[in-house]
């Protein structure tokens, strides 16, 4: 390990572009083999290098550098490939649920209610859906109760035109 040390900067870079070039086709291959996916054959013979390259100065005094790369990238590879057996193996016990969409009366509320002002709009969901009342959508909104009460007779008025005017259209069905 003394003679790493010893060796020039430019000298330990080639031995290390020399390792590169020789080992990365062929480990490569061998983890796609592995892995059965040659983008992450590449990424963990990547990573093996990248790891390599930041301890050259220790292992550029091994016996054999490239043992070394081949272990880590095998390691790396194991390690992946646990990780997406177990994260397989979770979504094959996961449930499929199969959701209804949305009914054409939604459909068709969710259109009225994008067509009236921000503020009635707000209103309008807030009391009917969210279940607040007036006084806690006037706090909320920082105005009078007259004001929300307003907001949501308006509101209520142009979501009743909006769905009136679709029915006589006949596209009450999306």
């Amino acid at each position: 390990m003394a003679a790493a040390a010893t060796i020039p900067i430019a000298e330990s870079q080639r031995d290390f572009d020399d390792l590169y070039a020789v080992a990365y086709q062929g480990l490569t291959l061998q983890l796609y083999a592995y892995l059965g996916d040659l983008s992450e054959a590449q990424d963990v013979v990547q990573e093996a290098f990248c790891r390599a390259y930041s301890k050259w100065k220790t292992i550029s005094g091994y016996q054999e550098p490239a043992a070394w790369v081949r272990r880590v990238a095998w390691n790396l590879a194991t390690s992946r490939f646990r990780k997406q057996k177990v994260a397989a193996t979770f979504w094959r016990k996961q449930r499929v649920e199969h959701l209804e969409g949305p009914s054409p009366d939604r459909v068709a509320l969710t259109r009225a209610l994008a067509k009236i002002p921000a503020q009635q709009r707000r209103a309008v969901v807030l009391h009917y859906m969210a279940q607040l009342s007036i006084v806690e959508i006037a706090e909320q909104e920082g105005v009078a109760e007259g004001t929300v009460k307003s907001w949501l007779s308006r509101g209520r008025a142009a979501l009743g035109q909006q769905l009136q005017d679709r029915k006589a259209k006949g596209r009450n069905d999306v």
